[in-house]
């Protein structure tokens, strides 16, 4: 198993800046903006976008946590299933959500938070925003608003996202060849 840094700071910084002004160009002011970070990993990115965002607008956006686990196609084929929790505590109904996760692989994820959104209510607009984009490893016709950085990625290969506050010394992306 080889591990290849992808990311790490101050150019993770950067980038969440520069998603961060991608997002205040597309309107974010104007409207009524709530950010779901996708459990387990995705909730980190969605703080540090909330956080910053707060930083350059002078506001705060409303910040959830989103568990699709038991709207995953493949939850009942697993040997074991570790959910998380889901805290919203706002509701979505006519919002623009910022839908946040670290990586973007085969797109069921997504699909799953779609599904699990819908119990909250229906968004005006959901747009997804993401850390690394897995490129060349989609199963199903979804991509992202926003992207951090884009990464070929073969089958075989896995990314590995490491923030510090799940108690990681530094913030690192890897990219794993197992």
């Amino acid at each position: 198993m080889t591990r290849k840094l992808i990311l790490s700071s101050p150019l993770l910084e950067i980038t969440i800046s520069r998603l961060c002004q991608e997002l205040i160009e597309n309107q974010i002011q104007g409207t009524e903006t709530v950010i779901l970070g996708l459990q387990p990993r995705g909730i980190y990115f969605a703080e540090r976008i909330a956080a910053e965002l707060g930083k350059q607008l002078n506001t705060s956006f409303p910040v959830g946590r989103l568990d699709a686990t038991f709207f995953r196609d493949d939850y009942r084929r697993r040997d074991t299933i570790a959910p998380n929790s889901t805290d919203i505590s706002f509701l979505i109904e006519n919002k623009r959500v910022i839908l946040v996760d670290d990586v973007l692989a085969t797109g069921r994820m997504v699909r799953a938070a779609l599904d699990a959104m819908n119990s909250f209510g229906r968004p005006a607009k959901v747009e997804l925003c993401v850390l690394i984009d897995r490129i060349y490893n989609r199963d199903l016709p979804i991509n992202a608003d926003y992207v951090g950085k884009s990464v070929n990625t073969l089958p075989t290969e896995k990314v590995l996202v490491e923030w510090k506050e799940q108690g990681h010394e530094a913030d690192k992306i890897w990219l794993i060849t197992q």
